[in-house]
């Protein structure tokens, strides 16, 4: 038996059991008993994301961070200076993934103790250039990537790859050991229990949670607490995954840190990111963070910083906020502070037949244009709604909700192809079987980031094959802000070259020029975020999207008249005195809370909602849910003759609310068309 003064709780004087070790109390003036007295005295601020730093600074997508430390040190010590300058009292390691079975990946195997020792120096020497008092924390990530890391590690492997890491931030002087990212808790154990037999510095196990508040093995938040805190780590929090609102849901999830517990930390992505000029862009603006701060303390934290997106920027406003902040409520203190609740709501269960599923489609249609096509030609005031598909094998919930929605009075359907990139069922398949099940005709989203040009041509042969006809040609959002953050993009084109290969293939050739034996019929959609930080470069990609061969335009959500004229003058502008040359489907989010809108604004890149809008959130309080959906309807009420109908996009999988906008936009229809004594329309395609 090894035995070494370090349980799971600092101060305390119960020794703690791990995987058959006994971990005796720290000792008085210990590294785990002075964090614990400065974590006592007020929150600790924690540096950025420094991956997504360098990533912006010109560092490959594909290269190897880890290695930076050893061949760019001038570099990785620069961002370290600059989150320490900001205001960080602890910088954290560019070792995320630096264990052997990852390193092998990139010819570096055999470096891996030098690679963390360098690391860690690197981290220590940019310290002592700063002149500022901080805690340097040895990062270390997950063993592998999400898709392998459940199964193929035995124990005595994963030890071992811990242990070799580890023995190499201890070489190089880190004063903490960060066990961050982790998604399966019996390796982040390992990694506690490693790190307990090595040495008495303080451990801070940090976990990455699904939207769900479960880790990708299925562990439970409380039980993951229970099991970290008797494992004996110091410090227990979650960072990465989601933004700084999802973060703290999850941390909450947690469990209070009651008196002798381990101590809280919270160190959130900054927003959702998307991929723009082959650079990746987050949502989360430095002020948005400064704000959440008394959220995050309320919360539970004591150490607060952030992940990927996060710059020195976001941290110096962190570092003003928490300057602010009144000493009586923060952690430690003893004094009762505000906790962050989830209001944020959940998705309710449609339950249909165990028997539903996809029934019989004519695979054998000709080029005939879809049903939307006509739709939209005919002036019919078009409506289409998203749908999520499923995280499983069953295609229970998407059907049900499209026969929801379609009773309803809906149009179409739309598809999402794991937006966000987080993996979902193939859009194809869902859009097969609800087209088959319902009946109802689907828009299907389509990325170029899964796919290369061969693949694309192929599935979309396939798809027309099928009957689908709609397409919403999209660049796709980075696979490393989704589920696997170590994988690959692939984007042969973009949006922009996948509005041509649709362009061509209704031509009846392929990207190469070769025939298919007839047109096809596609409906080619495409999108346009009126709202873009860099709108001329927006607006000039939509033109060559149209001139590329584009039918449809569906837009980002937006919240106000003011935003929906602002797009049509610019439309004129651009297009004349007629506007769009295609048909326009609004983008409507319709709102939940105050909250809801707080996220959307302030997380997630290219929705803009008006200061007016959110401060009807904030008055509706509980029913925001109804006022949201008055608001969205409001809205369409003014503008639906400037455009030739409306995409809505159910917020957490909240299709009754959108069904319930669908039926007043319908009953409205109905009784202006009665007044009238002639059917309600839109505007004509050519608007």
């Amino acid at each position: 038996m090894h035995e070494t003064p370090a349980p799971s709780q600092p101060g305390g004087g119960a020794a703690r059991r791990s995987a058959g070790r006994v971990w005796a109390a720290p000792q008085p003036g210990s590294p785990r008993v002075r964090l614990s007295r400065r974590l006592q005295a007020g929150p600790l601020l924690a540096d950025g994301g420094m991956g997504t730093l360098l990533y912006g600074r010109g560092v490959p997508q594909r290269a190897c961070l880890e290695e930076l430390a050893r061949t760019r040190p001038d570099l990785v010590g620069a961002a370290h200076r600059e989150y320490l300058e900001a205001g960080a009292e602890l910088i954290t390691t560019l070792t995320l993934g630096a264990n052997r079975h990852r390193l092998a990946g990139h010819g570096l195997a055999s470096e891996t103790a030098l690679i963390n020792r360098r690391a860690a120096q690197v981290a220590r020497e940019a310290r002592e250039v700063a002149g500022r008092d901080a805690l340097v924390a040895g990062s270390v990530g997950p063993l592998g990537p999400m898709t392998r890391e459940l199964a193929q590690f035995s124990e005595g492997e994963g030890r071992a790859l811990f242990r070799e890491q580890l023995e190499g931030l201890l070489e190089g002087g880190a004063d903490v050991l960060l066990i961050e990212t982790q998604g399966v808790l019996e390796h982040l154990l390992w990694a506690v229990d490693e790190a307990r037999a090595l040495c008495d510095l303080p451990v801070v196990a940090s976990f990455a949670f699904a939207e769900d508040g479960t880790l990708p093995d299925g562990s439970e938040a409380g039980a993951v607490a229970q099991a970290a805190a008797e494992a004996g780590a110091d410090v227990l929090g979650l960072n990465c995954g989601a933004g700084p609102s999802g973060c703290i849901d999850a941390l909450v999830a947690l469990g209070p840190a009651t008196p002798g517990a381990p101590p809280r930390a919270i160190m959130p992505n900054a927003g959702f990111a998307r991929r723009q000029e082959g650079e990746f862009v987050f949502g989360a603006d430095p002020a948005y963070f400064a704000g959440l701060v008394p959220s995050m303390l309320g919360s539970g934290a004591s150490i607060i910083g952030g992940c990927c997106g996060t710059t020195p920027a976001h941290v110096a406003a962190m570092a003003e906020a928490l300057a602010h902040v009144d000493v009586a409520a923060r952690p430690g203190s003893g004094a009762a502070a505000p906790v962050a609740t989830d209001a944020r709501a959940r998705i309710v269960e449609v339950t249909v037949s165990p028997d539903a599923g996809p029934g019989t489609t004519d695979a054998t249609a000709g080029s005939q244009p879809g049903a939307l096509a006509s739709a939209l030609a005919a002036g019919r005031f078009v409506i289409s709604v998203e749908i999520d598909p499923p995280r499983s094998i069953r295609m229970v919930r998407p059907v049900a909700a499209a026969r929801l929605l379609v009773d309803a009075g809906a149009d179409a359907v739309n598809i999402s192809d794991s937006a966000m990139a987080r993996v979902r069922m193939g859009a194809m398949a869902v859009a097969f079987g609800v087209t088959s099940a319902v009946g109802v005709e689907c828009v299907v989203h389509l990325t170029t980031r899964d796919r290369n040009l061969m693949a694309l041509e192929a599935e979309l042969l396939g798809a027309h094959a099928l009957g689908l006809r709609n397409i919403l040609a999209l660049t796709g959002d980075p696979p490393r802000v989704g589920d696997y953050p170590t994988g690959t993009g692939v984007w042969d084109v973009d949006s922009i070259g996948l509005v041509s290969i649709l362009a061509r293939l209704n031509r009846g050739e392929d990207q190469a020029g070769s025939p298919i034996g007839q047109r096809a019929a596609f409906t080619i959609a495409c999108a346009l975020d009126p709202t873009a930080p860099d709108a001329a470069h927006e607006w000039d990609r939509l033109e060559r999207k149209l001139d590329a061969g584009a039918h449809l335009i569906m837009t980002q959500p937006l919240y106000g008249v003011d935003q929906v004229e602002a797009m049509l003058g610019e439309a004129r502008h651009r297009f004349g005195p007629r506007g769009f040359p295609v048909p326009v489907l609004l983008g409507v989010l319709p709102l939940v809370s105050s909250r809801h809108a707080e996220f959307l604004h302030n997380e997630v890149p290219g929705i803009t909602i008006p200061n007016v809008v959110r401060l009807r959130m904030r008055e509706a309080g509980a029913g925001g849910s109804e006022v949201g959906t008055q608001l969205a309807d409001d809205l369409l009420a003014a503008v639906e003759t400037a455009v030739a109908g409306t995409y809505l996009m159910p917020s957490f999988g909240k299709y009754e609310q959108s069904a319930e906008l669908v039926r007043r936009v319908r009953a409205r229809h109905a009784a202006v068309a009665q007044s009238q004594g002639r059917p309600k329309a839109g505007l004509p395609a050519s608007t």
